[in-house]
């Protein structure tokens, strides 16, 4: 099987969003696709996943914007605060093996948030997509804990305080032959969960049996990346 034939599996959340108490076959196989997933993967993407597709393609549309501005239109926007994650515009030091710049911020309301003044219209996208994907993040909080076998609301109340989710919009530098550049190194998320949104530009691999999969961008689906919390659990 040659790696382009691999994919990592697609779970339609439509029956969470609009079901009720009916589709109870749909759920229990959406669960058992995640259930799968989690433990084959570690990832899976989800569609039917109450983000509007007009409000995702904006976010990429304006983030793109914002990163094309020249530096010190994007500087406008950093934060001086000396904190370990600092809200606003940022950009790796050279010597790091990551080569990306970012804007990151919390919830909308949060006193550390710097929010870039262009493009016009940039700040109420990254909050109201941040809305939308808080909800589905509780959504999908709550179907884990069930595959996971969890205690009940066990992942709800471990956490509880979501002041310190946040929300990153990247730009990586180009790949060089070199192996330099490669946007950012193989890692691991160290959180609970993480949602990844790309652009057609794509580039982002999973690892699995020593196999890197490419995930093909689609614009109307999210990544769901389960962190090194839940793994533990799991």
């Amino acid at each position: 099987m040659s790696e382009s034939s691999i994919s990592i599996p697609t779970v339609d959340l439509y029956p969470f969003f609009n079901g009720g108490d009916n589709h109870q076959d749909a759920k229990k196989k959406a669960k058992d696709m995640i259930h799968q997933a989690c433990s084959e993967y570690g990832f899976f993407q989800i569609v039917s996943h109450g983000l509007p597709l007009n409000l995702m393609s904006q976010a990429l549309e304006l983030s793109k914007k914002f990163f094309d501005y020249p530096e010190e239109e994007k500087l406008k926007s950093s934060s001086e605060l000396a904190t370990p994650l600092p809200a606003g515009y940022g950009c790796h030091p050279e010597h790091s093996t990551d080569k990306n710049e970012y804007l990151l911020m919390f919830p909308p309301g949060s006193s550390f948030n710097m929010y870039p003044n262009n493009p016009s219209g940039f700040r109420e996208v990254l909050e109201e997509i941040f809305s939308h994907l808080t909800k589905t993040g509780l959504l999908v909080e709550k179907i884990l804990n069930d595959c996971l076998h969890l205690p009940p609301n066990f992942l709800h109340e471990y956490n509880h305080d979501r002041s310190w989710d946040f929300m990153v919009a990247y730009r990586y530098f180009p790949a060089t032959n070199n192996d330099e550049n490669t946007g950012i190194s193989e890692h691991q998320d160290a959180n609970c969960i993480t949602f990844v949104l790309q652009d057609d530009v794509g580039g982002l691999e999973v690892l699995k049996d020593g196999i890197w999969i490419p995930i093909i961008p689609n614009e109307s689906s999210l990544i769901v990346i389960i962190g090194d919390l839940i793994q533990i659990w799991g």
